[in-house]
Formats: structure tokens, C-alpha cells, sequence
């Protein structure tokens, strides 16, 4: 899963993956990790997500990493935002009130970068990724954040005999293998949304589970 995949998929507008609201889960069960007022939230290939208007609105920083420049821009654009737009290493860093979204590759991103980062909010990072760079991802998040830090997990899980990824399917058992021996780790919610997803049943998928976590490092 190279870099230029994800930079045809936005050039190509194939962004299925995009909702055009806040996620209703991160609504529902973002309050029960009762974080500090104005804590600073990582989020992972964040895409042009409104999760992350929706997480400033309540009050946080927003550091989101995302590696198509052309998903920035669309963000900062359709929010009605003008960011400032500097250089962190590798790194072009766009910012505008309490969100900042740094355009690159997320394995490049070093700790010192999100060493004021107290929570994590994934919902389409880990189902963007292959196995062998789920488990490298898993370790890059061990080593960037720190004890104590809070957050969601957002994860789908199908038969992938009957659908390639992306999004990928991610099983239970896997997230408490990648993230267990670093977080405790809680499903707080379980749907099956088969039947809001037609694309998934042309292509002969029975079973489609949407699982929420909620994450503590330990």
C-alpha cells in the first residue's frame, strides 16, 4: 500500500470513506473519556473528516497527519478556513484555530511532534492498512504516545475472502493483539451495518461489524 495508492484514490475523488457528518460513535462515547479541557487530539490519516471540526467545536486541539495534500486543502477550504502554512522537517504543517493538520506520511512523524498529545482518535487509519503496515502502525502509536493517553478506536470486520480492502477488515482478536500489551482496550459499542453498505453485499459479504474502542495507554 504505497503512498501514490492513497494520492490516485483523492485525485480520483474514489473517497467512499469520507462521511458528510461527525461520526455518530465519536459523538456518542467521545464524552466518556472525560479528557481535560483543551487537550490535544492526534488523529491519524484524517483525510478532510468533519471529526475533526466536530472535536474543536467541543473545545480540543486537533493534530491531524494526512498524506494527500489535496485532502488538506479540500478541509481548510470547505470549512471556510485559511490556514498557516509552514515547514516542520518533512512536514507541511497547515493551521487555522484549534486544528492543525500536518500533510505527510504518518511514519515519518517523529514524538517530539505529539509529545503534547494526551488522546487518539482513530476511525480511518488502521482499516486503511494492510496487515503487515497495521502491525508497523500499531508500533509507530506505542512509540509516539505516552502513558496514560485516552482515545477511540474505530474498526470494521468482515469476510476479507470476500472483499478486498481498503477499507480492510480488522478482528477483534487482531486489535487486542497490535495494542494490547500497550493499552487497555474496551468495546463499547458492537453494530452490524450490512445493511447500510450495498457495496459490500454485491460483493457477497454476509456479516459486517462496525466495533468502537476505547483505548487507555498504559
Amino acid at each position: 500500500m504505497e503512498p501514490k495508492f492513497w494520492q490516485e484514490r483523492w485525485a480520483r475523488n474514489q473517497i467512499g470513506f469520507h462521511l458528510p457528518e461527525a461520526n455518530p460513535y465519536l459523538q456518542r462515547h467521545w464524552p466518556q473519556l472525560t479528557l481535560p479541557e483543551a487537550a490535544k487530539v492526534l488523529v491519524p490519516l484524517c483525510g478532510k473528516s468533519l471529526d475533526l471540526m466536530w472535536l474543536a467545536s467541543c473545545g480540543y486541539r486537533v493534530l491531524g497527519v494526512e498524506l494527500s495534500e489535496q485532502a488538506v486543502e479540500a478541509f481548510f477550504s470547505e470549512q471556510g478556513l485559511v490556514p498557516r502554512i509552514s515547514q516542520r522537517g518533512v512536514f507541511k504543517v497547515y493551521q487555522a484555530d484549534l486544528v492543525e493538520v500536518w500533510c505527510g506520511d504518518f511514519f515519518a512523524l517523529g514524538a517530539e511532534a505529539v509529545a503534547d498529545c494526551t488522546a487518539l482518535y482513530d476511525r480511518a487509519a488502521l482499516i486503511a492498512l494492510p496487515p503487515l503496515m497495521r502491525a508497523q502502525y500499531a508500533r509507530h502509536l506505542n512509540r509516539l504516545l505516552g502513558s496514560g493517553c485516552k482515545g477511540l478506536l474505530i474498526t470494521l470486520d468482515y469476510d476479507q475472502t470476500k472483499k478486498a480492502g481498503p477499507p480492510f477488515a480488522v478482528t477483534d482478536d487482531e486489535v487486542k493483539v497490535l495494542l494490547g500489551p500497550h493499552w487497555a482496550v474496551q468495546v463499547v459499542e458492537e453494530q452490524d451495518i450490512l445493511g447500510e453498505s450495498w457495496k459490500f453485499v454485491q460483493d457477497g459479504v454476509t456479516r459486517l461489524e462496525e466495533r468502537v474502542y476505547q483505548l487507555t495507554k498504559y
